[in-house]
């Protein structure tokens, strides 16, 4: 019925002028919005599609924010080039100019935006919004004008433009050299083209009426861009209203393809609005969550939203997910590597083949060894080609990812990057042949890399998710050689990385010299943020090493970094160790979530309702996030304590809408990129895989479920979630301690391995086995199925 009220509207449009179509509040009227909050109007937003995306400030301004591009990382993006700086808008009424950069409210929505502007003493009223098409490379402002008053009201109406058509960050790398922009308008066409005096970059602005006057005019910013403005006159009878829409559009290899954007775009706005629309919805619909909590019900509606606005495509290289905006729009190794697992459990499978296919082409290209770069340009040029953790992280995505998708050529294609990065690890990383390799990790700390724990970690998963790749293809030996290696290593690091002194397992193993040195680094770095109890505890620590040498590298505990809780997240840690190491981890909270390095918690934490107060400089010193944080939850359930778990996605979802609404920051709760893609990580997991339990293995047409559900969501329902060729909806219900679950699934021939506590049930649907040991264990098949707990 939806989409047929859609086409309706289509063709109704398509034989209207532009004056007659409907407004974006209409056309928008049914779509879930946030309006955000006072404090926070001057903080930036994105509107996003996958060619062009926009980044300004809630209060309809443009500022030069940004420190990759120092100043430059907001205005309309282009990936691999900016198009334009900012915009400026102003009202003439009656000789006074009023500005449209102060907005009183910011309205967010899944795929546009919203500036409502009072002007109560001119009895005006003006609406902002601004829409990003999906594929086209453009972008559309749409400005209604409210006239309150009991008179006609003559204006102006101003829209300054300031093009600024300059490479994305490493451009001279690959010979992106910048030019002094310029301007002209077409009277033909009635839009400003700018062009790059040394390439062919090009950026279009133009309205759907026809200016009064036009002129260029200096830009505003800095750096080699121009300004242009267009004069309307607009005339509002009493009490009504008028809008006005201007197009832009760009294009980094001609002045045809700009126009051709333009065009298209003016065209086909509605469409646009409506298809995107469409898609948005689809979103939603898929892995859709009902809970008690509405906020973190929202939020995991919202994440997906999210994750859709930092696909980004640019034809010539590939198509993948960023890491965040708006100081990491490129391709990032181990930000994907997490972040691809949520995408894939909400259903978002073509981000993932085309991030996961752009990741292992450029890896190759640039490595050739199997080695997973860390971080990407968009205009290709590799920054990082890869710290140690990254490859081994890759082949536990391929399994993940297998497993969803039960497709042997996806395995087949990827696995030998998979072994040629695992005979790298050991062969290149491993100088001692302990088989820990040595390097960076995610800790980019100076000195931390040596043998770090989360790469030990992540590198025992590889080995273990490979021998299961091998199995799948038949490769027995190397099956043989991957279990035996991760097995070693999974008693290595239980043993020579865990600490008893501080019930925990260390961040690195090293040499004297090497704990020294970065004790002394940490004392500065804790003396400076004044926390005496990391002092006391890192002196501590430097008299005992110098009292205690050792001629041979061993276990330190210094930083408290996240990356210690590694081998819960991985499931390979000792039970016993596992409940101690999470009850420290709790000592390294706030109440946002979980410290990236523990030797910055202070007394301070308990409070969590300010910001975060970053150094004038852009830094992570202090940060919370929601990746630890996730990881942290993901601990938790491995070990079965999922209402520990959901303490933590509550600790997280304080920071959901806190400054730019929809949103989560990367550093909690205001601070870094206002989203980040490895956030849908943090709750995807926890909730799809580990709270509602499913785990598919599509290969073999089987999804097992075994709920591990938080006391407080006594109703709670999973649907339409995506496994290959089928869809699987859950439906969970725990009143007066009796268990009830409904599954629904698309397939019948599926088989559903249904794993519950020890008890009595009754059994509804095609029951072909129960197995009564630790657990009660059903497979059954068919379309629905239900299961009830007889007390």
């Amino acid at each position: 019925m939806k989409n047929i009220l859609s086409y309706f509207l289509l063709f109704c449009i398509t034989i209207c002028n532009a004056q007659n179509s409907p407004s974006f509040e209409e056309l928008l009227k049914d779509v879930s919005s946030i309006e955000g909050k006072q404090e926070y109007l001057k903080s930036p937003f994105v509107t996003a599609g996958r060619r062009t995306y926009m980044v300004g400030f809630q209060d309809g301004s443009f500022p030069e924010i940004g420190w990759h591009i120092k100043g430059e990382m907001g205005g309309v993006w282009n990936h691999p080039i900016k198009l334009f700086d900012g915009f400026a808008a102003e009202i003439i009424s009656e000789k006074d100019t009023i500005r449209l950069d102060k907005a009183d409210s910011f309205t967010n929505y899944p795929i546009a935006s919203k500036q409502n502007y009072k002007f109560p003493e001119k009895e005006i009223e003006v609406e902002r919004w601004q829409f990003i098409p999906d594929e086209n490379q453009g972008f559309v402002f749409q400005y209604i004008i409210h006239n309150y008053s009991k008179k006609a009201k003559k204006l102006h109406f101003n829209l300054k433009g300031f093009s600024d058509l300059r490479p994305t960050w490493l451009g001279e790398r690959t010979n992106m050299n910048d030019g002094p922009d310029k301007a002209n308008f077409n009277t033909k066409t009635n839009y400003v083209v700018f062009r790059d005096s040394l390439n062919p970059w090009f950026a279009t602005m133009g309205s759907d009426q026809k200016p009064r006057a036009y002129k260029e005019i200096s830009s505003a910013y800095g750096g080699k861009g121009t300004g242009f403005l267009l004069d309307f006159e607009i005339e509002i009878p009493a009490n009504q209203s008028e809008k006005i829409n201007f197009f832009g559009s760009g294009s980094y290899k001609s002045v045809a393809e700009a126009s051709e954007n333009y065009r298209d775009i003016r065209k086909n706005l509605i469409q646009e609005i409506l298809s995107k629309k469409e898609k948005y919805q689809g979103l939603a619909a898929r892995s859709k969550l009902t809970i008690p909590d509405k906020k973190i019900q929202q939020l995991f509606e919202w994440l997906k939203y999210n994750s859709e606005w930092l696909v980004q495509e640019v034809p010539e290289i590939g198509t993948g997910i960023t890491a965040g905006i708006p100081d990491y729009p490129w391709w990032f190794g181990v930000d994907s590597e997490y972040a691809l697992k949520g995408y894939m459990a909400v259903g978002q499978e073509e981000a993932v083949n085309k991030t996961i296919r752009l990741l292992d082409s450029v890896s190759m290209a640039v490595n050739g060894n199997g080695r997973i770069i860390h971080e990407m340009s968009t205009n290709g040029a590799v920054f990082n080609k890869g710290n140690i953790n990254e490859t081994p992280q890759f082949a536990s995505l391929i399994w993940e990812i297998y497993k969803w998708n039960g497709d042997k050529h996806f395995l087949q294609k990827y696995f030998p990057t998979i072994k040629k990065g695992l005979e790298w690890l050991l062969q290149e990383n491993d100088k001692n042949g302990n088989l820990f390799p040595d390097g960076f990790g995610m800790m980019e700390i100076h000195g931390l890399d040596s043998e770090m724990i989360d790469v030990a970690a992540y590198t025992q998963r590889a080995f273990a998710d490979a021998a299961k790749i091998a199995a799948e293809l038949e490769q027995d030996s190397l099956k043989t050689e991957y279990s035996q290696l991760a097995e070693t290593l999974r008693k290595k690091i239980n043993s020579q990385f865990w600490s008893e002194e501080f019930n925990s397992y260390a961040d690195f193993i090293g040499t004297d010299e090497q704990a020294l040195k970065l004790i002394d680094d940490a004392i500065v770095r804790a003396d400076t943020l004044n926390k005496p109890w990391s002092v006391k505890e890192l002196r501590q620590i430097k008299k005992y090493i110098q009292e205690n040498p050792s001629s041979e590298p061993r276990p330190f505990v210094l930083h408290h970094n996240w990356v210690v809780n590694t081998p819960m997240e991985m499931k390979i840690a000792d039970s016993a160790k596992a409940i101690k190491a999470l009850k420290t981890a709790e000592i390294y909270t706030n109440p946002f979530g979980v410290f990236v390095t523990g030797i910055d918690r202070d007394e301070s934490s308990e409070n969590g309702d300010g910001s975060f107060k970053g150094s004038k400089s852009f830094s992570y010193t202090g940060a919370v996030m929601t990746l630890p944080t996730g990881v942290q939850a993901v601990a938790e359930n491995n070990y079965g304590h999922p209402d520990k778990a959901l303490e933590y996605l509550k600790k997280m979802s304080r920071s959901f809408s806190y400054a730019f609404p929809g949103s989560m920051y990367e550093v909690s709760p205001d601070y870094g990129m206002i989203t980040q893609a490895w956030t849908i990580y943090s709750f995807a997991i926890p909730i799809i895989q580990q709270f509602f339990g499913i785990q598919p293995m599509a290969s073999e047409k089987t999804i097992s479920i075994r709920p591990q559900m938080p006391l407080e969501w006594e109703n709670a329902s999973l649907e339409n979630v995506k496994v290959a060729g089928n869809s699987v909806s859950v439906i969970y219900s725990k009143e007066n301690g009796q268990l009830s679950l409904k599954i629904v699934q698309t397939q019948p021939d599926w088989k559903l391995k249904i794993i519950l506590p020890k008890g009595y049930y009754e059994v509804k649907g095609n029951l072909i086995s129960e197995e009564k040991n630790k657990n009660m264990t059903f497979q059954m098949s068919g379309k629905e199925i239900e299961i009830k707990e007889k007390l």
